[in-house]
């Protein structure tokens, strides 16, 4: 009789310990693919090909290896890619996940490859930058789709300290006349450009990734309180002028401003004050004339002046870029123009430093077809983006549409497309993803 009711209890006893090592296991893998995807971002939107330099990788120019031309930040979102696909077991799965919730991050990604082909087979220079700008964005997306609350929010806390950094970096450099991780070609930093460089490197890049995250910030983007979201807005304004890009101030005022009318407007017309907002208010105008002459003493001033009183003949490139098509027959930019004689071009209208549009850009290289390509891409992925995200996104991608086609923006290399989307996703999270990501780690097999 013992024996016979032993066995059974034994029966019992053994499956219990299974599930628990799997649920403690799962719970591991899980910690430790957030601390990875934090790491992912902070690479991310912290280093730049300047620091990349300064620890002796060439990114931004034209010799050392090939491997070294790829942002780290790509190489973890492949790696993180290829675990997705393995983690599945079955990896038409996930493919055909992101095909379906994801199509336009897709579509991105395989033009960054088209774009690569397309380069290689012509001969080009810049196969990297393909990668960087549009692969990476691509998978971003469709890396972030089922994350948890908890990762997102984490990733959201280190975008705000790496902004925090990126314009107290930027103000010390103003300051101190020093640039520490400035834009360097094959080394080279350019000694007449005094524009501050901080933690992105090329000063239209950092402006650009500042003003959005201004008016991010200012359409309720994030999790930060009143009077920190306040404070955030004015000292990132202030570094904005740092950075030296003009439109991305005129884009970032006019829009903030507007934004700032109707939330002002909203208020007056409901009649109610908040108390803790006016006493914010107050607090906030007994500090302006000592910012002003804080920011007097460093020279602010002046440099937001020689900003607007001297443009280094970026106007004139402006009008140049055009005059380039003339020389071009229309039948050899459809395809795409033959790449000496694009610079030669640029050469003879002195545009040796870039075309200052990014579309222009990538015509007079890659030509109409593969142009009308990415622009419809890249146009599809914002909105597929928009989608994803809570009310208020549209504001700062209205601003990144602009300021991107004051430079070269997305038709050199650069992961400023990618910075831009990780930005929206964090700051603008639709609720019920979040949930489902949640349940999705919790799933019984």
């Amino acid at each position: 009789m013992r024996l016979a009711r032993a066995e059974p209890t034994a029966r019992l006893a053994a499956p219990r310990t299974a599930p628990v090592r799997t649920g403690t296991g799962r719970r591991v893998i899980s910690r430790a693919e957030s601390l990875v995807y934090i790491l992912w971002a902070a690479i991310l939107v912290g280093v730049s090909g300047g620091l990349l330099w300064a620890i002796g990788l060439n990114y931004d120019g034209l010799t050392g290896s090939a491997a070294s031309k790829i942002h780290p930040a790509t190489y973890l979102a492949v790696a993180l890619f290829g675990w997705m696909l393995l983690r599945a077991g079955n990896p038409v799965i996930p493919a055909a996940q992101a095909l379906n919730r994801r199509p336009a991050s897709v579509l991105l990604a395989f033009c960054g490859v088209l774009l690569l082909a397309l380069i290689a087979a012509r001969g080009g220079n810049g196969l990297a930058g393909s990668i960087d700008t549009f692969v990476l964005a691509g998978l971003l997306p469709i890396l972030l789709m089922d994350r948890d609350a908890a990762t997102l929010e984490r990733i959201e806390t280190v975008f705000h300290l790496l902004m925090l950094a990126n314009a107290l970096l930027g103000l010390y450099e103003l300051a101190s006349g020093q640039r520490f991780f400035p834009f360097r070609l094959d080394g080279m930093a350019f000694e007449t450009d005094t524009r501050s460089a901080a933690l992105q490197g090329h000063p239209l890049s950092n402006a650009t990734v500042t003003a959005c995250y201004i008016l991010a910030l200012a359409a309720g983007g994030g999790r930060l309180g009143p009077a920190l979201r306040a404070g955030m807005i004015a000292l990132q304004l202030v570094a904005l002028v740092t950075f030296g890009g003009r439109s991305a101030t005129i884009v970032t005022l006019a829009l903030g401003g507007a934004v700032g009318l109707v939330a002002l407007g909203r208020v007056l017309r409901r009649g109610r004050i908040p108390l803790i907002g006016a006493a914010c208010a107050c607090f906030a105008l007994t500090l302006v004339p000592v910012a002003v002459a804080v920011l007097a003493a460093i020279g602010f001033f002046d440099t937001l002046l020689d900003r607007f009183s001297s443009d280094g003949g970026s106007a004139q490139a402006r009008v140049d870029m055009l005059a380039v098509f003339d020389a071009i027959p229309f039948r050899d930019l459809l395809l795409g123009p033959d790449l000496v004689q694009v610079t030669t071009l640029r050469r003879i209208y002195g545009l040796e430093w870039g075309i200052e549009n990014s579309i222009v850009s990538t015509l007079l290289y890659h030509g109409i077809l593969m142009t009308t390509l990415l622009v419809v891409a890249v146009g599809l992925y914002l909105a597929e983006v928009a989608r994803t995200c809570r009310r208020g996104v549209w504001l700062p991608i209205l601003a990144f549409v602009i300021l991107v086609n004051t430079f070269e923006g997305l038709a050199g290399k650069t992961t400023l497309l990618a910075k831009f989307a990780l930005m929206l996703i964090v700051l603008f999270p639709q609720a019920p993803i979040r949930g489902r990501a949640a349940d999705h780690l919790t799933a019984k097999p």
